[in-house]
């Protein structure tokens, strides 16, 4: 919404971006402007195309409202957003919270401006938005002084399917849509954060779960390169990055899938331009429940894969990251990366994506020699049952793809590992312990969430938030400087000392979970 002549606004909140002005409003000690458009609409013709500059607007746009969130459906293994929230497919934007300078707020961290950290939500790809938790980053904000970003990007087959088999002159269809949606918030940020008090040469960017997939894949995009001077990333799947082979294959299923959603009978030949032509003009929402039922399939059809993921195509992202860690094709900035204690718990039921049944794990087995077989069912007594099953499938998907990318970006640039091990009671009672995601609720202190405060119905918030204090402590340090803190050491493979964030004091290990990390090396040597 445009503010028209006359309007009285407090210029505090008023901030000129490239694009135009925007107003925002102030909640709990900082100000917020929510919903700014970092590219133009995705939608019509610009479908599967690469983002686009958002148009500018005369006089002061309104910036309370979060953006509409990206087509997604409420269904599939993952809850989307709330069916009331608008869906569209104009819907790259991103929000920004600073200080509220009138409120007395925290001293400038650096005389050229505040640290920025910019955050990518995770949801596999499928799910999620940047106002999921409308509060998150305030406390970073208000207590710390930093300004916190986070953005919405294309999801599901809209910026995760490689779909360039299906490319005409016609209608082009590009790859790693949402990494170049992500690269494009990027760069609104480098061009337009100095007006929100922050320093574009310290910008860190950091994710959780995809939105740490993003982290560690865009390290290694090279038209990523100089859009952020540090990054952190919390429980990514590093690995969850394939070859054209694999994503072309699952484009065909797709095609397949989506055009049974549309009842197109007209479309057995498979013709390029006929599934071109449908791909360009089926609804948004055909689109998401196509990608439904691929995710749903692909645990099955391919274990240990998730369809919607980044592509090695060859030029915006030239090579497997983490084969460009083990070369120093990195971007050569400093990172701070850690997975959770029990990753894989989470993942039961209506959410178990990882190779947790015994047919998905022989699958796994079989692309290993077996002595390696052997050496890994002795680091997981009772495999394939329940609880050594998901800590395999944890710790394949998530922990050690991590610490292959912290010993090999050590190499090159400063690197700290951490591990998080907090859990209140409620999660022990529920057999999840310190499972995948949880660090988010002591970081952000998301205690307010239905979830939040479930978890801790039986006790332990005060536990769990001074860890999430501890944390903030060292997220924000390592934003301000590039360091976590002199009581962090880094991580080198000679030592691989990691800090683990525990219910009381937090310690630092020397190559935790040693036997595991060897088991691991002999039996996934490629990764």
């Amino acid at each position: 919404m445009l503010l028209g002549a006359g309007v009285q606004v407090d210029r505090a909140l008023v901030v000129e971006t490239e694009t135009g002005a925007v107003r925002g409003v102030r909640r709990h000690g900082v100000r917020c402007w929510r919903g700014i458009p970092y590219a133009a609409s995705t939608g019509g013709e610009f479908r599967f195309r690469a983002p686009r500059p958002a148009p500018g607007w005369d006089g002061v746009r309104d910036a309370v409202e979060f953006g509409p969130v990206a087509p997604q459906q409420r269904k599939g293994q993952f809850i989307g957003a709330a069916p009331g929230l608008p869906r569209s497919e104009d819907c790259l934007s991103v929000n920004v919270i600073a200080p509220d300078e009138s409120a007395g707020a925290t001293e400038r961290l650096g005389s050229t401006g505040r640290p920025v950290m910019v955050f990518i939500h995770g949801g596999a790809y499928s799910v999620g938005s940047s106002g999921e938790y409308p509060r998150q980053g305030e406390r970073l904000v208000r207590e710390h002084g930093v300004v916190y970003v986070s953005m919405n990007y294309r999801l599901g087959a809209l910026g995760w399917l490689d779909l360039r088999t299906y490319s005409t002159p016609e209608r082009p269809i590009g790859a790693n849509l949402g990494l170049r949606d992500q690269v494009a918030a990027l760069e609104w940020v480098r061009r337009n954060i100095r007006s929100f008090g922050g320093d574009p040469d310290r910008v860190t960017l950091f994710g959780e779960s995809a939105g740490a997939n993003s982290v560690t894949t865009l390290l290694t995009v090279p038209a990523a390169e100089g859009l952020f001077s540090r990054a952190i990333a919390q429980s990514s799947p590093a690995n969850a990055v394939y070859l054209p082979e694999t994503t072309a294959r699952w484009a065909r299923e797709y095609v397949r899938l989506l055009s049974r959603v549309v009842d197109d009978d007209d479309l057995e030949s498979e013709s390029v331009e006929d599934a071109a032509a449908m791909l360009c003009t089926a609804s948004a929402m055909h689109l998401a429940e196509a990608t439904t039922t691929l995710t749903m399939r692909t645990p099955d059809e391919d274990p240990g894969t998730i369809s919607l993921a980044p592509v090695i195509d060859g030029e915006f992202l030239p090579h497997r990251p983490l084969d460009a860690f083990r070369d120093g094709l990195a971007h050569r900035v400093p990172l701070l990366i850690g997975t959770n204690d029990r990753e894989g718990s989470l993942f039961a039921g209506r959410i178990g994506i990882l190779p947790t049944t015994k047919p998905r794990i022989r699958a796994i087995f079989a692309n290993t020699r077996k002595k390696s077989r052997k050496a890994i069912k002795g680091r997981y007594p009772g495999l394939p049952e329940r609880r050594p099953a998901a800590d395999f499938a944890g710790d394949f998907t998530f922990w050690f793809p991590t610490v292959k990318v912290a010993e090999r970006h050590s190499r090159f640039a400063p690197t700290w590992m951490y591990r998080f091990d907090a859990a209140p009671r409620m999660s022990r009672l529920l057999g999840l312990d310190a499972t995948h995601g949880l660090e988010l609720f002591a970081l952000f202190e998301k205690f307010d969430t239905l979830t939040g405060a479930g978890l801790t119905l039986l006790g332990g918030r005060r536990m769990f938030r001074a860890v999430g204090r501890r944390m903030q402590r060292h997220w924000v340090g390592f934003a301000a400087s590039g360091c976590p803190g002199a009581d962090w050491p880094a991580y080198r493979e000679a030592g691989r000392r990691t800090i683990v964030f525990g219910e009381g004091e937090d310690r630092v290990e020397l190559d935790p979970r040693r036997e595991k990390r060897l088991a691991w090396q002999e039996f996934v040597p490629h990764v």
